[in-house]
């Protein structure tokens, strides 16, 4: 997380000659994810550092007023402190609350060149706080308990938690223990986008909700700056995009949203052909993540259980492309060595992705030992 010192607003402190994408209407959907037949809000070739304006949802919705201007005041937050962008798009009437999701996503953005069998990877170079404060919610009997929260019986539930720096210095998330007490329960902060993407080969727009082999929302928290997500483009030139922005998340997103609030980041947009991509990943059916420690083959499902056996299979396919382990060798590794992992459990379909350690498959000498 870059150096952080209040509100950034739209255009303020952009690079000098940085490609930038503000969250301004012409370049954001309220609720669905690009197509085919949607035209970009901005064309780069392949290996472009581009810095985006995301916009959280926290605050927009009908159950939170529908102007987050109203909303946030009400939580003590100062008028100029409100994103200017977040007012308009929350009183501009563009979303269905019936009909579409609640996200708010930034593009698409072409990538010159991308065709359908190429993997298209985005980079988080850096990820920074737009505003100093987010949104945690529980609501529409969604989440990970519904029927039993939220308790006291209403439909929706949103807490509001701002962020500030501890007594060392670091910035953390503030909530209290009691309604109205003090905020004396501190976490770390990990800022991510919860929905990074390409168009999907279809006609209408994919709700924003459920995640796929598209990418779209799926919510993996491991996914921050120095991270790559990896995705089959679907159609010509890709139509990238990024939302969903995250401070904060928990393995599960039990609640049904996280520490969601708007982030300005950074991202590389690199292609990779058809195939080099079927080297190195084998048949890439969804999204693959990486880190400079794991790699992460994702399963999603609207079974929990047929989501981890999906990321299972995802894994041992990664196994044998990226290193040539037999399959029955590769389920025995991820039985011994490899945590799977719930992303989430709250988006219509869950998520699982798997931990697999690349510094097991760090060339060295092999074990010539003997058995009893």
């Amino acid at each position: 997380m870059a150096d952080f010192d209040g509100v950034l607003r739209s255009g303020e402190r952009v690079p000098d000659a940085a490609v930038y994408l503000p969250a301004e209407s012409d370049a954001v959907l309220w609720g669905r994810l690009p197509s085919r037949a949607d035209a970009p809000a901005l064309t780069v070739a392949p290996g472009t550092e581009v810095v985006v304006d995301t916009l959280s949802h926290e605050g927009l919705l009908p159950d939170q007023g529908s102007d987050a201007l109203a909303y946030f005041t009400a939580q003590g937050v100062a008028p100029d402190a409100v994103l200017a962008e977040a007012v308009a798009l929350s009183r501009s009437g563009r979303r269905d609350s019936q009909a579409d999701g609640p996200h708010v996503v930034t593009g698409p953005i072409e990538v010159a060149g991308a065709t359908p069998g190429d993997v298209l990877a985005i980079t988080l170079l850096d990820a920074t706080p737009r505003v100093p404060y987010g949104v945690i919610s529980n609501r529409h009997g969604r989440g990970a308990l519904p029927g039993e929260m939220p308790a006291n019986g209403a439909d929706a539930v949103s807490v509001f938690a701002p962020i500030a720096p501890d007594a060392s210095g670091v910035w953390k998330g503030w909530l209290p223990r009691r309604e109205g007490g003090p905020r004396d329960v501190a976490f770390p902060l990990a800022p991510f986008l919860g929905i990074m993407g390409v168009a999907t080969d279809t006609d209408e727009r994919a709700h924003s909700v459920p995640p796929g082999p598209h990418g779209g929302n799926i919510d993996i928290k491991e996914l921050v700056v120095g991270s790559t997500l990896y995705l089959p483009v679907q159609v010509a030139g890709a139509l990238a995009y990024v939302g969903d922005p995250h401070f904060a998340q928990g393995d599960g997103e039990v609640a049904l949203t996280a520490l969601e609030a708007s982030l300005r980041v950074t991202i590389r947009l690199d292609l990779i052909p058809a195939r080099e991509a079927a080297r190195t990943f084998g048949e890439l059916a969804g999204p693959l993540g990486e880190t400079a420690e794991f790699l992460m083959p994702t399963g999603i499902d609207a079974d929990l259980d047929e989501a981890m056996r999906k990321a299972t299979r995802a894994a041992i396919a990664i196994l044998a492309a990226r290193y040539g382990m037999e399959p029955h060798l590769a389920y025995a590794y991820l039985s011994a060595a490899t945590d799977l992992r719930i992303s989430q459990v709250v988006d219509l379909v869950c998520g699982s992705h798997a931990m697999i350690r690349k510094s097991d498959f760090a060339p060295r000498d092999a074990w010539e030992g003997e058995t009893a």
